[in-house]
């Protein structure tokens, strides 16, 4: 199903696809789609020209060009318009249903193709394991284990009728498959809307029941315990594939959607913060703040929708940006991300060939809007174009683009296209060796060689992995006294508060100096760790090129190898998670009136807390810093790899087999030579 589409079927369907307006905004992504393409086939070019080791080695980098999907996270409370958005941005105005309001924590990802025609090619659907499920039962999700904990019994009991409500539903629905379910899949050839109903849409209402012959009968029926959608399209209006994450709002009761939203963005390079103009960062959306405010404010970009809903857009647009700037200003947030102001009620007529049939509060308001935003210009194309201009999807899409581009898309194409050079440049050594012979200097026999070269790559494997080690014991235990240096200063604050003020007025304490703390924890292991795999990277370079020199003597010089690019340190985005602190509600306060006398205060303070944060500083210490291990180490092998090849083929043309010699020797030289230097002269284009 998402397997690779080979690079002269992409070009074929990007040659077709449709060049009218709805493209607008995608212009620098579609000439990124062509450099991708160009590369793609010298690499294609690169092929025929190496033996069976090259070939490896070729095949992994087209197969990391096939397989680089851009992913775009949207995020915004539960109606904010993301679905719809979304729907916009793929160019099909009734793909997602956007008209039921979802509880259930499916994050769906589109995963946009490239296609003449727009088509639904196929869908997969993931279960809640067992554990998700037992959590949600047991615990009632996070809401339930904080009520727990902050010993707020009546709240905790509305939880478990709530849930008990939800089981008996699925059950009913589900029968016996019911448990048989969880942690499956179901995939598909196909979807549609219905079928998309199915696994994810349902609304709040516990209580809908569903008889005989009922026409919705079957919508939702595997809502209850579907965690993830994933849906696979051609898409006429893309030049380059591209996932669409569409997350659940995160002010759900039991708080799972928090955590799969979490998740997502864990899995994509950029966020799109999705709000209504009406209520643009209220105090509803701190979780929201929270979630992004950790990462940097290039990889987030805030869409202000449904501004069609405003009585006065050119006027109350510049107040609504001055609200949203000041409050990321004092919540800590992005405080530099981009804002965009759109309405995807305007695109999705557009797409839909309404226009005659919209409101008249839209219509008046899109006229408003475009007396300002067109700025008096003479000619704007057609209404629909207008519109689709004003509807803010061609903004978004071009800071989408160029985010793409110059966040990852760049550092793919020199990533391969160093790799490739340095394949082809040895492909030229390899040759020389083949025709020429040795050049009389003292070399290595291959087998010697080959052991060298297996005791430079374990060697630098395990001075990797160990220095790692380190790196993470440090920063564990700075992360650590951050922890704990943070409960000391809260509970002192809480001792200084009751003896001022007593137990009767509530304490408030922010837990944004605990987050701030770890960050920067975070922040300072990413940049050792960075520092820590370049030099190793540097160190394994030099080594082969030593190996190569001694193996083969001066003829290797013509070898254009490249130091790795260390892999990106993610953003520490479970920081973002809602703890007891956050709250200034029921919650919290219902902690406070169970609580009496100092010293109970100030030690089921700090278990609650200790409690609380535990799930993020594992993510933190333990989950997070893994990651970064493991990426740096697959960089590490990836690049080991490669040079095996190198040796294989340096070694293999030394000896002159069967197959070097009939590529070599029994061929047409220079017209093979000629292809080589012109495969090289493209891949140094894109190398760093």
């Amino acid at each position: 199903m998402n397997s690779p589409t080979s690079f002269d079927s992409a070009r074929k369907l990007r040659g077709t696809q449709r060049s009218d307006f709805l493209g607008a905004g995608l212009e620098e992504l579609s000439d990124f789609s062509d450099r991708i393409a160009q590369l793609g086939q010298a690499l294609d070019d690169l092929s025929e020209l190496t033996g069976e080791n090259g070939n490896r080695s070729v095949d992994r980098m087209r197969r990391q060009l096939a397989e680089f999907e851009p992913s775009i996270t949207l995020l915004g409370q539960v109606k904010s318009g993301k679905t719809s958005l979304v729907n916009a941005m793929a160019g099909w105005s009734d793909l997602l249903p956007s008209d039921v309001n979802p509880w259930t924590s499916v994050v769906t990802s589109l995963h946009l193709t490239p296609g003449s025609a727009r088509s639904e090619i196929g869908a997969r659907f993931k279960f809640m394991t067992e554990d998700e499920w037992d959590r949600l039962l047991t615990k009632g999700g996070r809401i339930g284990e904080l009520a727990g904990r902050a010993g707020a019994e009546s709240e905790l009991e509305q939880i478990r009728e709530q849930i008990e409500a939800m089981r008996e539903k699925s059950r009913k629905r589900l029968g016996r498959k019911f448990e048989l379910l969880l942690g499956q899949e179901h995939e598909y050839g196909f979807f549609d809307k219905n079928l998309v109903e199915r696994y994810i849409c349902l609304g709040d209402d516990f209580d809908i029941e569903f008889g005989d012959g009922d026409a919705d009968e079957d919508q939702g029926r595997f809502a209850d315990i579907t965690r993830s959608a994933d849906l696979y399209l051609n898409c006429e209006t893309v030049p380059f594939r591209m996932c669409l994450r569409d997350t659940p709002g995160v002010n759900d009761t039991f708080m799972m959607r928090e955590q799969v939203t979490i998740q997502a963005i864990r899995e994509s390079r950029l966020c799109v913060v999705v709000l209504s103009a009406h209520q643009a960062l209220t105090s509803v959306d701190m979780g929201l703040i929270r979630l992004i405010s950790n990462l940097k404010s290039r990889d987030v970009l805030i869409f202000v929708n449904r501004i069609d809903e405003l009585q006065n857009p050119g006027e109350q647009i510049p107040e609504i940006e001055a609200s949203i700037r000041q409050t990321l200003i004092d919540q800590n947030g992005p405080t530099e991300a981009e804002i965009v102001f759109g309405s995807a009620y305007w695109a999705n007529k557009v797409l839909s060939g309404g226009l005659q049939n919209m409101s008249q509060l839209s219509s008046d308001a899109l006229l408003n809007y475009a007396d300002v935003a067109l700025d008096g210009s003479e000619s704007h194309g057609s209404p629909a174009e207008m519109i689709w201009e004003l509807s803010g999807v061609p903004a978004l899409f071009r800071l989408i683009s160029e985010r793409i581009i110059s966040e990852s898309g760049e550092a793919l194409l020199a990533k391969v296209a160093n790799s490739a050079v340095t394949v082809a440049s040895s492909l030229k050594v390899a040759e020389t060796i083949t025709i020429e012979g040795q050049t009389g200097e003292e070399t290595l026999a291959p087998a010697e060689a080959r052991q060298r070269f297996e005791a430079i790559a374990q060697r630098h494997r395990d001075n990797l992995s160990r220095e790692f080690s380190a790196l993470i014991e440090n920063y564990q235990s700075r992360a650590d006294r951050a922890h704990a240096t943070f409960i000391q200063r809260a509970t002192h604050s809480l001792i200084s508060h009751l003896e001022s003020y007593g137990e009767n007025e509530l304490w408030e304490y922010s837990p944004t100096g605990l987050r701030m703390l770890l960050r920067s924890a975070f922040t300072v292991f990413g940049t050792r760790a960075q520092t820590l795999t370049n030099t190793c990277f540097e160190s394994v370079v030099e080594d082969m090129a030593e190996l190569y020199f001694a193996a083969f003597g001066s003829a290797v010089g013509g070898i254009q190898m490249s130091v790795p690019m260390a892999p990106e340190t993610p953003a520490p985005v479970a920081l973002g998670q809602t703890i007891a602190l956050d709250f200034r509600d029921g919650w919290w306060k219902s902690w406070w009136r169970r609580t009496r006398g100092y010293k109970a205060f100030a030690s089921k303070f700090q278990v609650l807390i200790a409690a609380e944060t535990e799930d993020f500083m594992v993510q933190l210490k333990s989950v997070q810093t893994a990651e970064v291990r493991d990426a740096a180490l697959a960089a590490l092998d990836e690049f080991l790899a490669e040079q095996s090849d190198i040796l294989d083929g340096l070694c293999a043309g030394q000896t002159r087999p069967g197959d070097l010699q009939k590529l070599f020797v029994d061929g047409d030289q220079a017209q093979r030579q000629s292809q080589l230097q012109h495969a090289l002269d493209t891949l140094t284009q894109y190398a760093a």
